[in-house]
């Protein structure tokens, strides 16, 4: 079995090339630098300069034995002391190193003379006192009449600046660039505990209740804080109050946010929205700073909407254990919530709305009444509110004669809002790749596969593959006609799609609330068609139905575990409440090892009883299973209709009994 995926796949058109260049890329160099990029680049000029004009001199590296005997000869005319190194100058060139002076180059410890390989010729030398050089040199100097020259050993002071408080200044410009960096963002340094929430106003494009399809309930819920925030004294007049904070529930894509931003539009009044994620930083204090700096501004702009999204990320059970980081910060940042919406009076104009698909794992005392007093839950589309839906999105669509929504909101049971837009999205992108004028009614045939499946691949399956797909989707669909109370068979293809080489698609004539025992075995029964018929038809199964097993018995659990639908374990429950402070593996199941053992067993039953119907069924009309395998290798895909004409089947008779969601069997 394979249930309806959100599956977008529009993605930006990327600009055309036009030939022209930015008209302001080639004057980048005119424009104004910073000073410090100017004083680097003068810096850089003057260094350069120096080095080409005023090349420093190449000194010799003697030994200071070497320099000794210089001094003895009377070649050395100056000297230059700057601690224990020593500069000076011969009177004539002197070539160095000597013969009975090897270079010691292979030894790391030598000194700078004794690397040099190739003898060199210069009248300026360098060498180096030894430490336990005896006393003794400046007679001898002096003697010779050497010029003897001091060097302070201290550097200048703006070396010395430069050296102690360099490292300083560079972090206080880091932090100076970081923090403007951070500003021209949207926040400086100092900004943290800002709120960061979105504010929509009157001048914004509105979202109104013309907006929102398919959440009737949810709406008329909403109607009356749309009608206090335009007429407060109405309700006030008589102490009467609206409720601080509003709940909305719902699964994913059901159209919370929209139902929100409608509320707001429709009352035209300011529209703080943000998610609950937003709160939280690795800085403890930060988030219930923000709380407080949110409601700050709502109130300054009441009257006024805060919406916050995923509340559950900041709102779960406080204490408990599954929460492994940031906990005391979450755990601040709903205290913080929790007082700000004690602290203020409905009668200031605030109201806060906040959207979940996780209402159980709220903490109480956020629930409360004085706080989150009302909850909405947004439940899915009947078949009227999935038509509603679509009208709305295809306001902007231009739409084929052929095109009934209705009818493809009947084949869409199950979706929600967001959903049903991709799936008008899709529609339109499939019908503009054909250059079609209008989307047509097979775009959304194809949309809705290809969201469901995805995209149809083209691999070229070998013969005996593909007949054992067709034998195999043959089976779906022959018992989906022949179980009674079965959904209707919409179409059967052995196009592949996905990770499936072929789906049967069942499409209920109405939506359901409640599924009888009947109807549920039925479900099994024809889910288990395609390995019926592989067996039958072959002898032998295959990983073909491995989904298919996976569905039958997730349904045969739910009925033992769930639905008490089981003689010998009668009419008892065996779902364990969950405990949020652990995760599920950790939970304590609500039976023993006995009763396990017995929910294994009718499991078990229950699949294999509708097995051997399934195998029943497929024996007595062989014959007509033939016939449809060989029409779906032919024509590759046949809707109810055909399938109908091909096996001699007749029509069903008209029921008002309903079905259920949209099931797709797949191989």
């Amino acid at each position: 079995m394979v249930s309806p995926t959100d599956n977008a796949s529009a993605g930006p058109a990327a600009d055309a090339p036009t030939g022209k260049e930015d008209p302001g890329s080639g004057q980048q160099w005119l424009r104004p630098q910073p000073w410090w990029l100017i004083f680097v680049v003068v810096l850089m000029a003057n260094y350069m300069v120096m080095r080409v004009f005023s090349p420093e001199p190449s000194l010799l590296a003697v030994s200071y034995s070497f320099f000794k005997q210089q001094v003895v000869a009377g070649n050395v005319e100056n000297v230059t002391s700057e601690g224990d190194s020593i500069r000076g100058s011969f009177r004539t060139e002197v070539t160095y190193p000597l013969q009975e002076f090897p270079a010691r180059s292979n030894d790391p410890s030598t000194s700078l003379f004794s690397r040099q390989r190739k003898p060199r010729t210069s009248l300026r030398f360098q060498t180096q006192r030894p430490v336990f050089a005896a006393p003794g040199l400046e007679e001898l100097l002096e003697e010779k009449g050497v010029v003897i020259e001091a060097v302070d050993e201290n550097p200048a002071s703006w070396l010395t600046l430069l050296v102690g408080f360099g490292p300083t200044l560079l972090l206080i410009g880091a932090f100076v660039w970081i923090s403007r960096r951070a500003a021209s963002a949207g926040g400086g340094l100092f900004s943290l505990g800002r709120s960061r929430a979105k504010r929509y106003s009157e001048e914004d494009p509105k979202v109104t209740f013309e907006d929102v399809a398919g959440i009737d309930e949810a709406e008329n819920e909403l109607v009356e804080i749309v009608d206090f925030l335009k007429n407060p004294a109405k309700y006030q007049r008589l102490g009467g109050s609206v409720p601080k904070g509003v709940l909305l529930v719902g699964a994913p894509g059901t159209g919370k946010t929209l139902l929100a931003r409608a509320v707001a539009g429709q009352a035209g009044v300011p529209f703080f929205i943000l998610s609950a994620s937003e709160f939280v930083e690795m800085i403890v204090g930060v988030g219930a700073s923000r709380v407080r700096d949110l409601f700050k501004q709502a109130r300054e702009a009441a009257p006024s909407i805060i919406f916050i999204d995923e509340l559950d990320a900041i709102g779960r059970k406080r204490g408990s254990g599954a929460q492994l980081g940031g906990h005391d910060e979450r755990e601040q940042t709903l205290n913080q919530i929790l007082t700000e919406m004690d602290g203020f009076d409905s009668r200031e104009g605030v109201i806060v709305l906040s959207a979940t698909n996780r209402a159980d794992v709220l903490d109480a005392a956020l629930l409360r009444p004085g706080r989150f007093d009302r909850r909405i839950v947004v439940q899915r589309p009947d078949l009227a509110g999935r038509a509603a839906i679509l009208k709305v999105h295809t306001k902007n669509v231009p739409l084929a004669p052929d095109v009934s929504l209705e009818r493809i909101a009947a084949e869409a049971p199950g979706l929600v809002g967001a959903e049903l837009r991709n799936l008008v999205n899709e529609a339109a992108l499939l019908a503009a790749r054909t250059d079609a004028s209008a989307v047509r009614a097979e775009d959304f045939a194809e949309a809705m596969e290809k969201i469901t499946l995805g995209p149809a691949r083209n691999i070229l399956l070998n013969p005996a593959e593909r007949e054992r797909t067709a034998y195999h989707e043959a089976g779906h669909a022959l018992l989906a006609l022949l179980v009674p109370g079965s959904d209707p068979v919409h179409r059967v293809s052995i196009v592949p799609r996905g990770m499936a080489l072929g789906v049967t698609y069942q499409i209920p004539v109405d939506d359901r609330t409640s599924y009888a025992e009947d109807y549920l075995r039925a479900r099994i029964t024809s889910t288990l068609g395609g390995r019926a018929a592989e067996r039958l038809v072959y002898g032998v199964v295959t990983t073909g139905a491995e989904n298919d097993l996976q569905h039958v018995t997730e349904i045969a659990r739910h009925m033992v575990l769930r639905w008490g639908m089981s003689e010998k374990l009668g009419p008892l429950s065996f779902v364990a409440p969950q405990d949020e402070g652990l995760p599920p593996a950790f939970q304590q199941q609500p039976y023993s090892e006995a009763t396990a053992v017995l929910i294994d067993a009718e499991v078990r039953a229950i699949v294999e009883e509708c097995h051997r119907d399934a195998e029943r069924l497929l024996t007595e009309h062989r014959a007509k299973l033939e016939v449809l395998a060989q029409a779906l290798l032919k024509a590759e895909s046949l809707d109810e209709k055909e399938i109908r004409e091909v096996t001699g089947l007749p029509a069903p008779p008209v029921s008002d009994d309903t079905s259920a969601p949209l099931q797709a069997g797949s191989r």
